[in-house]
């Protein structure tokens, strides 16, 4: 029987199989926390605030009822303008206040009903005016913590007690009603404020659910509908979680849940929002990030835990609702685990119109791949094709392959993009190898520089070939040299590994980057192939520049077959010949074209269309 490997540490200094049962206990601020999951400054501030206007509007109205003359007044006047315009400060600006703010403003409040009750020369108005405690009540307990709620309350209650009891007009124990209903009112609203949180609070981690994080974000958007932000959303998927439960069983994968929560809760900022949307989903709001300091921050989640995980990044854009909103999120998520997991995908609210069409283009397919031949240059024949991407913009219609390949490297779209054309490719092939059993076709396709530098790029390749059936061997990919310098370690290692596969390398546009004659000899490659610009140099069959005997030379030195771009005539191609190279591809033998329409020229049906007569 195989016994299942020993699950490593999630987090240092843990071990998701140690002490489960006190892993999986609800945190401080879970469904058991502290502090209600409503208490946000943009809330409290509207509350407290309107609690702090009706009091002063109430007050005012009382004193002006009263039989009293001015002077005596003047010490509840002023409480009740500091009272009005305290409420108008936390109305105006409450929601860029942190929360202990908020607690200070309560005990202003607390001070404030004082003031007032000992000034009342009416008993009957004191009572009246003392019923304002049952406000500080109310906003202390559902707002803030259980130890804060009870300084609040007991605060409001000796005040009340005292202010009433010490009134020579009224008897000592004449506060005792009102600071009773005090606390009972404080009592009831903790617990059914803490009830009611509990449907937002996810009882395994402790941070808010699916429910509480889209009421969260829509506060959010509601505050920044008013300032003119742009908050950031990121969607977090822990990789391969499922088999952690299938083979460590549900307690371990619930203890590593835990962790990765503890661990990420830190990372968070005081304003920012985690929560768990179900199974190993997160979800982030991050109201004073953008887009890019977002992506940041989900590489140090994915740096703070030992598994990998896959994000989506977007941020809010006005007019858009929190369902667009996370959906949007989500499709970048999406988009991260089907380009390999272990990486983060922006779906960029602010993408240029090229890209938000790409990206659409691919997620219908609706992109095409041509097929250009290479032929042997001794005899003519046809040996395989590159494929080339092929797709015409609504919003560019006159944008080139290379500027659709740079929109994609700039909007995290190229390894989307690469994988479709290799996949479409290796099956397009695998038809056409089909009509031609007696040979094996090479098939060539250019690789991005952002995904061949991705350490994980070898696995996805692989994986790809098998699951389209593709011979590896058959399979040659092209990536330009400067690419190999730029980003040698990890580029070289995964092509390295690609070629113990079988997989041959080409380096493309040689002649034209970076790479010295010298790393020829320890690059991983199998092909040369020559830049067009060389080839236009030869005027003549009978005269070509210098440089391409030198290459040619140099080709059969490192025992390197060249593949020559841009033939157009028979004088080109005869020049090449004459000098040894091996391979060529270009106009002379056929332009690109879909497979069926590049087929015939291997089966030997018709010449290819768009060959040149020349």
């Amino acid at each position: 029987m195989t016994r299942s490997r020993p699950l490593e540490p999630v987090v240092a200094g843990f071990h998701p199989t140690a002490n489960l049962d006190a892993d999986v206990k609800l945190k401080p601020n879970g469904a058991k926390r502290s502090q209600p999951a409503v208490a946000t400054s943009a809330v409290m501030a509207r509350t407290t605030g309107a609690l702090f206007l009706i009091g002063g509007l109430l007050g005012f109205a009382i004193t002006l009822l009263m039989p009293q003359e001015l002077g005596r007044l003047l010490p509840v006047y002023g409480a009740l303008i500091v009272t009005v315009g305290c409420g108008a400060v936390l109305l105006a600006r409450g929601a860029e206040m942190p929360p202990r703010y908020h607690l200070a403003f309560v005990g202003v409040a607390t001070l404030l009903i004082t003031v007032a009750v000992a000034s009342l020369t009416s008993p009957v108005a004191a009572l009246a005016v003392a019923t304002f405690y049952v406000f500080i009540a109310c906003d202390a307990a559902f707002f803030f913590t259980m130890s804060g709620a009870s300084v609040e309350i007991g605060l409001a209650v000796v005040c009340c007690l005292l202010a009433l009891g010490l009134r020579g007009d009224l008897p000592w124990w004449s506060g005792m009603i009102t600071a009773g209903a005090t606390i009972a009112v404080g009592i009831v609203v903790a617990i059914l404020g803490r009830l009611a949180a509990e449907a937002d609070i996810d009882p395994l981690t402790g941070l808010l659910n699916r429910r509480g994080f889209d009421r969260m974000v829509n506060l959010e958007i509601t505050r920044a509908t008013r300032t003119g932000a742009r908050p950031a959303v990121a969607l977090v998927n822990v990789d391969r979680f499922s088999a952690i439960n299938s083979q460590h069983g549900y307690r371990t994968g619930d203890s590593v849940l835990v962790q990765i929560a503890d661990a990420w809760r830190q990372l968070a900022g005081p304003r920012d929002t985690i929560a768990r949307l179900g199974g190993d989903e997160f979800a982030f709001l991050l109201p004073n990030l953008g887009e890019q300091e977002a992506i940041a921050f989900t590489d140090r989640l994915r740096a703070a835990i030992s598994m990998g995980c896959s994000a989506g990044v977007t941020s809010w854009q006005p007019g858009e609702s929190v369902s667009f909103l996370v959906h949007r999120a989500d499709a970048g998520l999406y988009r991260a685990k089907q380009a390999g997991r272990n990486r983060t995908v922006l779906e960029s609210s602010l993408r240029p119109p090229l890209a938000v069409e790409l990206r659409e283009a691919l997620q219908r397919e609706a992109i095409d791949v041509y097929y250009q031949p290479i032929v042997s240059l001794a005899d003519g024949s046809y040996i395989g094709v590159e494929a080339l991407m092929r797709w015409k913009p609504a919003t560019f219609p006159d944008a080139t392959p290379l500027e659709v390949v740079r929109a994609a490297e700039e909007n995290d779209l190229i390894g989307e993009l690469d994988r479709f054309v290799l996949q479409r490719a290796c099956t397009d092939l695998r038809q056409l190898q089909r009509r031609v059993p007696d040979r094996p076709l090479q098939l060539n396709v250019n690789i991005s520089g952002l995904e061949v530098a991705d350490a994980d790029y070898a696995a996805r390749v692989a994986e790809l070939i098998s699951e389209t059936g593709w011979p590896a061997r058959q399979l040659v990919l092209e990536v330009t040299e400067s690419v190999l310098d730029v980003n040698s370690p990890t580029a070289v290692a995964n092509l390295s590994q690609l070629r113990s596969h079988g997989v041959r390398i080409a380096i493309d546009d040689f002649g034209t980057g970076y790479s010295s004659l010298s790393r020829l000899q320890t690059l991983p490659s199998d092909f040369l192939k020559l830049d067009r610009s060389f080839t236009a140099e030869i005027t003549s069959a009978t005269c070509a520049p210098p440089i391409l005997e030198a290459i040619a030379q140099l080709s059969s030195a490192l025992q390197l077959p060249v593949i020559v771009e841009g033939v157009e005539t028979t004088d080109q191609a005869s020049a090449l010949t004459r000098l040894g190279y091996a391979l060529a591809q270009g106009y002379l033998y056929g332009r690109p074209l879909p497979v069926d329409e590049v087929a015939p020229a291997f089966t030997g049906t018709a010449a290819v269309r768009g060959a040149s007569t020349a």
